[in-house]
């Protein structure tokens, strides 16, 4: 007959299964990383000294927005990588092309060389960020999407690299009895496109992140990280500064698949390299240590 002894036991065993340490949460546990956008004025002024400022602050990714013509803030694959190498940066993911790129014909020719760019630079993911509004109101646009995204996948899959599809909250809303994320989870291959959760947008529009690493589970590649401020208004505030229980989800992440994250922050209250510094500081202290 059990005793309580044994029960404890197996109940501890059971309650340790739940969660992983944080040696197994990320591919590079150390790595914490920043979404270039949050300073895209910053960024436009002086590229090179921003990205000096986001090292000092103790980053170790970055994620890219802004691609064009072969070039990220004026410097190409090659230029930036030297730049992000002499700072002791790397960058494993792009955001590239929105939606409708996908929606057009002849966007082979478009992401073909975009590809080997990020490839080229580095990366390990490159990333569809946004859909347009004007095909968010039809649910084929979605499948369309998911469809197009398929193969864009198989393009990615010959030269080395991931697709990932960043998400906001109009994904939820309902269209068609269903909705746009669950037509692009369950429409695109799994074992090629991937998905970079916004645990920001996902949260604001009534969604728990955790239900979806249950039933997806290895499909979120990457995540945005930032935080929800406790007003009606549910504003951007830096993590940690807010109502996203980030422990508890981080404990989750080897269930989700994912292998980078990268703070972000749409608006800042003030200067957004003081934004940041809270972030990274409220990450290493309660987070990453």
């Amino acid at each position: 007959m059990p005793t309580r002894r044994d029960f404890l036991r197996q109940s501890s065993l059971l309650t340790a299964s739940l969660f992983v340490s944080k040696e197994e949460w990320f591919f590079e546990p150390q790595k914490i990383g920043l979404q270039l956008y949050t300073l895209r004025n910053e960024m436009g002024k002086d590229a090179k000294g921003t990205l000096a400022k986001v090292a000092a602050q103790g980053y170790k990714t970055v994620e890219t927005f802004g691609y064009g013509n072969g070039k990220w803030f004026g410097m190409n694959a090659t230029e930036l990588r030297a730049e992000l190498k002499s700072l002791g940066l790397t960058t494993p993911s792009g955001h590239t092309f929105n939606a409708g790129v996908f929606l057009q014909s002849g966007w082979e020719e478009k992401w073909k060389p975009a590809v080997a760019d990020a490839k080229a630079v580095g990366q390990d993911f490159i990333v569809v960020p946004w859909m347009e509004e004007q095909y968010r109101i039809d649910i084929n646009n979605f499948k369309k999407l998911a469809a197009v995204l398929n193969k864009a996948a198989e393009i990615c899959k010959q030269t080395g690299i991931k697709l990932a599809y960043h998400n906001h909250d109009f994904e939820f809303a309902p269209l068609a009895g269903t909705n746009g994320y669950d037509v692009l989870l369950k429409e695109t291959d799994p074992k090629g496109v991937f998905f970079e959760m916004d645990l920001y947008w996902v949260s604001k529009a009534g969604k728990d992140p955790l239900a979806f690493f249950s039933k997806y589970p290895g499909r979120f590649a990457m995540w945005h990280v930032k935080d929800m401020d406790n007003t009606p208004q549910k504003n951007f505030t830096e993590v940690g500064n807010g109502v996203i229980n980030f422990k508890k989800i981080f404990s989750y992440a080897k269930q989700s698949g994912m292998k980078y994250f990268f703070v972000e922050q749409d608006q800042c209250p003030g200067a957004p390299l003081e934004s940041t510094a809270k972030s990274i500081t409220y990450l290493k202290k309660n987070i990453v240590k």
